[in-house]
Protein backbone atom coordinates (compact mmCIF):
# COMPACT_ATOMS: atom_id res chain seq x y z
CA UNK A 1 0.00 0.00 0.00
CA UNK A 2 1.28 3.45 -0.89
CA UNK A 3 -1.54 5.86 0.00
CA UNK A 4 -4.34 6.05 2.53
CA UNK A 5 -7.08 8.59 3.21
CA UNK A 6 -8.20 9.07 6.80
CA UNK A 7 -11.46 10.90 7.32
CA UNK A 8 -12.31 12.10 10.81
CA UNK A 9 -15.95 13.07 11.30
CA UNK A 10 -17.71 14.74 14.20
CA UNK A 11 -18.63 11.78 16.38
CA UNK A 12 -17.21 11.32 19.85
CA UNK A 13 -13.78 9.71 19.73
CA UNK A 14 -12.01 12.07 17.32
CA UNK A 15 -8.74 11.47 19.17
CA UNK A 16 -8.98 7.79 18.28
CA UNK A 17 -9.00 8.72 14.60
CA UNK A 18 -5.96 10.92 15.12
CA UNK A 19 -4.15 8.14 17.00
CA UNK A 20 -4.90 5.78 14.11
CA UNK A 21 -3.34 8.33 11.76
CA UNK A 22 -0.26 8.62 13.99
CA UNK A 23 0.20 4.80 14.06
CA UNK A 24 0.22 4.34 10.30
CA UNK A 25 3.52 3.29 8.69
CA UNK A 26 5.83 6.24 8.09
CA UNK A 27 6.36 5.49 4.41
CA UNK A 28 2.63 5.72 3.57
CA UNK A 29 1.31 8.88 1.92
CA UNK A 30 -1.45 10.01 4.27
CA UNK A 31 -4.31 12.32 3.31
CA UNK A 32 -6.42 13.52 6.23
CA UNK A 33 -9.79 15.25 6.12
CA UNK A 34 -11.09 16.58 9.44
CA UNK A 35 -14.66 17.78 9.25
CA UNK A 36 -15.82 20.92 11.02
CA UNK A 37 -17.76 18.65 13.37
CA UNK A 38 -14.54 16.77 14.20
CA UNK A 39 -12.85 20.05 15.12
CA UNK A 40 -15.73 21.03 17.40
CA UNK A 41 -15.84 17.60 19.03
CA UNK A 42 -12.09 17.51 19.54
CA UNK A 43 -12.15 20.88 21.29
CA UNK A 44 -15.15 19.94 23.44
CA UNK A 45 -13.72 16.58 24.51
CA UNK A 46 -10.31 18.04 25.29
CA UNK A 47 -11.62 21.00 27.25
CA UNK A 48 -13.48 18.57 29.51
CA UNK A 49 -10.35 16.53 30.15
CA UNK A 50 -8.26 19.50 31.30
CA UNK A 51 -10.27 22.42 32.60
CA UNK A 52 -7.11 24.55 32.85
CA UNK A 53 -6.99 24.81 29.04
CA UNK A 54 -9.65 27.16 27.67
CA UNK A 55 -11.54 25.52 24.82
CA UNK A 56 -10.74 28.36 22.38
CA UNK A 57 -6.98 27.96 22.91
CA UNK A 58 -6.76 24.20 22.31
CA UNK A 59 -5.17 23.82 18.88
CA UNK A 60 -6.13 20.52 17.24
CA UNK A 61 -3.45 20.86 14.56
CA UNK A 62 -0.76 20.29 17.21
CA UNK A 63 -1.83 16.66 17.48
CA UNK A 64 -0.93 16.10 13.81
CA UNK A 65 2.50 17.73 13.79
CA UNK A 66 5.35 15.39 13.16
CA UNK A 67 3.39 12.78 11.21
CA UNK A 68 5.53 11.99 8.15
CA UNK A 69 4.02 12.16 4.64
CA UNK A 70 0.81 13.81 5.88
CA UNK A 71 -1.34 16.11 3.75
CA UNK A 72 -4.19 17.91 5.52
CA UNK A 73 -7.20 18.69 3.35
CA UNK A 74 -10.21 20.92 3.94
CA UNK A 75 -13.56 19.15 3.92
CA UNK A 76 -14.94 21.98 1.77
CA UNK A 77 -12.34 21.41 -1.00
CA UNK A 78 -14.33 19.24 -3.41
CA UNK A 79 -11.63 19.85 -6.03
CA UNK A 80 -8.90 18.09 -4.02
CA UNK A 81 -7.20 15.20 -5.80
CA UNK A 82 -8.67 12.57 -3.45
CA UNK A 83 -12.12 13.46 -4.87
CA UNK A 84 -11.21 11.83 -8.20
CA UNK A 85 -11.19 8.18 -9.15
CA UNK A 86 -8.06 8.78 -11.20
CA UNK A 87 -6.18 9.45 -7.94
CA UNK A 88 -4.97 5.98 -7.01
CA UNK A 89 -5.39 5.36 -3.30
CA UNK A 90 -5.45 1.85 -1.93
CA UNK A 91 -7.58 2.43 1.17
CA UNK A 92 -9.65 4.89 3.17
CA UNK A 93 -10.79 4.82 6.79
CA UNK A 94 -13.35 7.09 8.47
CA UNK A 95 -12.61 7.04 12.20
CA UNK A 96 -14.85 7.93 13.92
CA UNK A 97 -17.76 7.84 11.48
CA UNK A 98 -20.76 9.84 12.63
CA UNK A 99 -24.26 8.64 11.81
CA UNK A 100 -24.64 11.65 9.51
CA UNK A 101 -21.49 10.76 7.56
CA UNK A 102 -22.50 7.09 7.43
CA UNK A 103 -25.94 8.02 6.02
CA UNK A 104 -24.45 10.30 3.38
CA UNK A 105 -21.99 7.63 2.24
CA UNK A 106 -24.74 4.98 2.18
CA UNK A 107 -26.98 7.21 0.06
CA UNK A 108 -24.23 8.42 -2.28
CA UNK A 109 -24.39 12.04 -1.10
CA UNK A 110 -21.10 13.74 -2.02
CA UNK A 111 -21.49 17.24 -0.58
CA UNK A 112 -18.15 17.27 1.29
CA UNK A 113 -14.65 16.10 0.45
CA UNK A 114 -14.88 13.28 2.99
CA UNK A 115 -18.16 11.89 1.60
CA UNK A 116 -17.00 12.37 -2.00
CA UNK A 117 -13.72 10.53 -1.34
CA UNK A 118 -15.61 7.67 0.36
CA UNK A 119 -17.96 7.36 -2.58
CA UNK A 120 -14.99 7.34 -4.97
CA UNK A 121 -13.55 4.42 -3.00
CA UNK A 122 -16.85 2.57 -3.40
CA UNK A 123 -17.20 3.26 -7.13
CA UNK A 124 -13.58 2.25 -7.76
CA UNK A 125 -14.03 -0.92 -5.64
CA UNK A 126 -11.23 0.04 -3.25
CA UNK A 127 -10.96 -0.66 0.50
CA UNK A 128 -13.17 1.54 2.65
CA UNK A 129 -13.47 1.12 6.42
CA UNK A 130 -16.04 2.96 8.53
CA UNK A 131 -15.91 3.05 12.34
CA UNK A 132 -19.46 4.11 13.27
CA UNK A 133 -20.12 5.70 16.65
CA UNK A 134 -23.16 7.00 18.54
CA UNK A 135 -24.64 3.90 20.11
CA UNK A 136 -27.22 2.51 20.35
CA UNK A 137 -27.61 2.05 16.61
CA UNK A 138 -31.08 2.86 15.32
CA UNK A 139 -32.75 0.64 12.70
CA UNK A 140 -31.91 3.32 10.10
CA UNK A 141 -28.20 3.24 10.99
CA UNK A 142 -28.17 -0.58 11.04
CA UNK A 143 -29.79 -0.65 7.59
CA UNK A 144 -27.19 1.81 6.27
CA UNK A 145 -24.38 -0.33 7.70
CA UNK A 146 -25.89 -3.49 6.23
CA UNK A 147 -26.26 -1.92 2.77
CA UNK A 148 -22.66 -0.70 2.82
CA UNK A 149 -21.37 -4.05 4.10
CA UNK A 150 -23.14 -5.85 1.25
CA UNK A 151 -21.11 -3.86 -1.28
CA UNK A 152 -17.81 -4.57 0.45
CA UNK A 153 -17.38 -1.64 2.85
CA UNK A 154 -15.78 -2.75 6.11
CA UNK A 155 -17.97 -1.77 9.06
CA UNK A 156 -15.74 -1.75 12.15
CA UNK A 157 -17.15 0.10 15.16
CA UNK A 158 -14.72 0.74 18.02
CA UNK A 159 -15.62 -2.36 20.06
CA UNK A 160 -13.01 -3.40 22.61
CA UNK A 161 -11.52 -6.85 23.01
CA UNK A 162 -11.05 -7.06 26.76
CA UNK A 163 -8.23 -9.59 26.43
CA UNK A 164 -6.13 -6.79 24.91
CA UNK A 165 -5.38 -5.15 28.26
CA UNK A 166 -6.89 -3.05 30.99
CA UNK A 167 -5.68 0.46 30.25
CA UNK A 168 -7.35 2.82 27.82
CA UNK A 169 -4.12 2.96 25.80
CA UNK A 170 -4.05 -0.84 25.45
CA UNK A 171 -7.70 -0.88 24.38
CA UNK A 172 -7.10 1.87 21.82
CA UNK A 173 -4.07 0.00 20.50
CA UNK A 174 -6.28 -3.07 20.06
CA UNK A 175 -8.82 -1.06 18.02
CA UNK A 176 -6.12 0.46 15.85
CA UNK A 177 -4.67 -3.01 15.28
CA UNK A 178 -8.03 -4.43 14.21
CA UNK A 179 -8.54 -1.53 11.79
CA UNK A 180 -5.04 -1.99 10.37
CA UNK A 181 -5.71 -5.73 9.92
CA UNK A 182 -8.88 -4.88 7.96
CA UNK A 183 -6.87 -2.64 5.64
CA UNK A 184 -3.90 -5.05 5.31
CA UNK A 185 -1.57 -2.65 7.15
CA UNK A 186 1.18 -3.85 9.49
CA UNK A 187 0.64 -3.06 13.17
CA UNK A 188 1.77 -4.86 16.33
CA UNK A 189 -0.89 -5.26 19.01
CA UNK A 190 -2.22 -7.79 21.54
CA UNK A 191 -3.93 -10.59 19.65
CA UNK A 192 -5.97 -13.46 21.03
CA UNK A 193 -3.84 -16.39 22.18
Amino acid sequence: MKRIIVGVSGASGVELGLRFLQCLPKELEKYCVLTQGARYTLQAENSRKDSTIPQAKWDWIESLQGIPNLVLLEDTDLGAKIASGSFICEAMAVIPCSQNTLAKIACGICDTLLTRAANVMIKENRKLLLAPREMPFSPIVLENMLNLSRIGVRIAPPIFGYYAGKSLEEMERFLIGKWCDSLSLPFDYARWG
